[in-house]
């Protein structure tokens, strides 16, 4: 009789199974599961390595020296800093104001006139149509009275203020006029210009300054100009509120950002793709070598300056030189990134396109013996490398209850996404992929605007609800959740993530809950729907994923309460059935790879 451990080394948990084995016999006695230490495939992973294989020994109490054998899986890093690269950007020439969203702007509708600086209307001797700009050395009050005040020959359409007065401007205006408050940099305004704003009803957003042909009106543009002020109405798309202000120079211009290329080089053939032409041209290149030996990116450029990163991060970590980092895997996805605007006036920020990129390092099973040979001295205890994940993660997954040969897996982490499959004879084909959940943590961070990546990891894992009143929450689903006691006023009106043991935590600075699900179902689509019809394509004998008939989901992120399901429902129309997998009846989709690692000892004593 020998106890063994099966340690699964994960880009975000390390995760442990021990196992009694006599004879043929193996009985699983306890798992435990903690937090990685240091990036996948390292040596700062023994601390993370001692954490799960402690949590799993204590519930059965047994202590390292108990253990006989202790095998680690062969891990493949993928570097989770995934890259963001912006591949457009928005710059305003001359001052020509554009997508501004303050949270008070006062009054509703549209104004168009010359911009005049309030304290001028009274100087003002022929009939004009003006819209008042108010500083901040003059307050709300004296703004409302000298607006009051003006002559009958000034027809006031609206006004743009510095400070956030914008509602109680209004409120004391005896004639009401749209007011858009919190232009930071009022100076840079130009003033005897033609402008025009539109403040649209609460809960709605601009239509005319969203929509080029609306500027054309107001301004009475040829087609000429009209194209040119494309960018300024679609950076208007979705605000409550905005400006637009002609001046004789001004324009707002959308240009490239040169991303460089990226090489492709397989054993054959190497294949060259501008990163300008998006995520997709990018994973048709991917797709296109069967056998990728590396991917490098052009020197000096944004591309080349990530996929630098990605082997510099690893040289060091390994010790080895930078020339020796081969990638063997990328997956890219189109995202939008939120970046300021050059030369704006009000702290104006654009969504501007841009490609996200996971890199995924080749495999070092030399650095796995090392991380094996000083586990060994400090344990007392033989460590082997014991096999490459895919090959473990299928093996675990068998003991899933109501499968058998042949069947597919796809493992979805943190850092990859892993398939293999197994025929009747046990012969088994694995792929590793790159990108799975840290990708999507990023994308939402990205496109949301999060400062924070645990916030992002957070939006990722819970569902969304509207706080509507002290006394009750509207779900994302639409239903309405009541309570007995008030909940805090700090949450009031705010979209808050909804945590396993009814904790709320707000996000600050998002207005719409359907944004916030939207974004997050569109990353996780993205990446894990992508990622798994990608690796079956590339495992399955004919190349085709129809030809695979059962597949079972793995991993920490099949535990997620969408991802299975989207999965599921892309894999269905490929005649797929697919569903999450139970690890011996008990585990739920996790400890795979571990139990496969525990599992392999068996076979080795026969």
């Amino acid at each position: 009789m020998k106890f063994v451990a099966g340690v699964d080394i994960g880009n975000a948990t390390t995760e442990v199974a021990i196992a009694r084995i006599e004879g043929q016999d193996i009985q699983f006695l306890a798992s435990g599961i903690g937090p990685t230490t240091g990036i996948k495939g390292t040596l700062k992973n023994i601390n993370g390595v001692f954490h799960s294989l402690k949590d799993a020994l204590k519930k059965i109490g047994l202590e390292y020296s108990d253990l006989d054998e202790i095998r680690i899986n062969e891990a493949a890093p993928v570097i989770g800093d995934v890259a963001m690269e912006t591949i457009s950007e928005t710059i305003i020439t001359e001052s020509t104001v554009i997508g501004h969203n303050p949270s008070t702007p006062g009054g509703t509708g549209i104004g168009v006139g010359t911009s005049i600086l309030v304290t001028e209307l009274s100087k003002i001797t022929e009939e004009k149509d003006v819209i008042a700009i108010i500083p901040s050395s003059v307050d709300f009050a004296e703004a409302a009275r000298l607006m009051n005040e003006a002559k009958k020959n000034v027809n006031i359409t609206g006004a743009i203020a510095q400070t956030d007065d914008g509602t109680l401007i209004t409120n004391r205006l005896d004639k009401k006029v749209p007011i858009i408050d919190e232009v930071t940099m009022i100076e840079k305004v130009p003033l005897g210009m033609e402008c025009a704003i539109e403040v649209a009803p609460i809960g709605s957003v601009v239509s005319v300054l969203s929509n080029p042909y609306g500027i054309a009106t107001l301004f009475n543009l040829s087609s000429e100009e009209t194209k040119r002020v494309v960018p300024i109405a679609r950076s208007l798309i979705g605000t409550r509120s905005g400006v637009v202000i002609k001046t004789p120079e001004g324009d707002v211009q959308e240009r490239s950002i040169k991303a460089g290329t990226i090489t492709v080089i397989g054993s054959k053939k190497e294949v060259e793709v501008d990163v300008d032409e998006g995520a997709e041209r990018i994973m048709e290149g991917i797709a296109s070598i069967p056998d990728i030996e590396d991917i490098q990116g052009e020197v000096g450029t944004n591309a080349g300056n990530m996929l630098d990163k990605v082997r510099r991060v690893m040289a060091n970590l390994t010790d080895k030189h930078k020339r020796d980092i081969k990638i063997q895997d990328l997956l890219a996805v189109d995202t939008f990134n939120p970046q300021k605007v050059k030369g704006g006036i009000a702290d104006e920020f654009s969504l501007e396109n841009a490609v996200g990129i996971a890199a995924m390092v080749k495999s070092d099973r030399l650095q796995m013996e090392i991380i094996a040979r000083v586990l060994t001295e400090k344990l007392n205890v033989p460590v082997y490398v014991g096999g490459v994940e895919a090959d473990m993660a299928i093996k675990g997954a068998l003991t899933t209850p109501g499968t058998s040969t042949p069947l597919a897996i796809v493992d979805m982490g943190a850092g990859s996404t892993d398939a293999s499959i197994i025929n009747r004879e046990g012969k088994v084909k694995l792929i590793h992929l790159a990108g799975a959940g840290n990708m999507v943590s990023l994308l939402i961070q990205s496109e949301l605007g999060l400062d924070d990546f645990e916030l992002a990891e957070d939006v990722k894992k819970y569902p969304l609800a509207l706080v509507e009143s002290l006394f009750h929450i509207r779900h994302e689903d639409g239903t309405a959740q009541f309570f007995d006691k008030p909940l805090d006023a700090s949450i009031f009106a705010k979209v808050v993530l909804v945590k396993e043991d009814g904790e709320f935590v707000p996000l600050e600075g998002v207005e719409s809950m359907e944004k916030v699900k939207q974004v997050r179902m569109e990353a996780k689509r993205k990446v894990f729907v992508t990622n798994a019809i990608r690796s079956l394509s590339k495992v399955s004998p004919t190349g085709n994923p129809r030809d695979i008939q059962f597949v079972v989901m793995v991993g920490g992120s099949a535990l997620d309460f969408e991802i299975p399901n989207m999965v599921t429902d892309a894999l269905s129309e490929y005649d797929i059935v697919a569903g999450r997998g139970n690890i011996r009846g008990c585990e739920g989709p996790r400890n795979a790879v571990a139990t496969g690692l525990a599992m392999a000892c068996v076979e080795e004593e026969e």
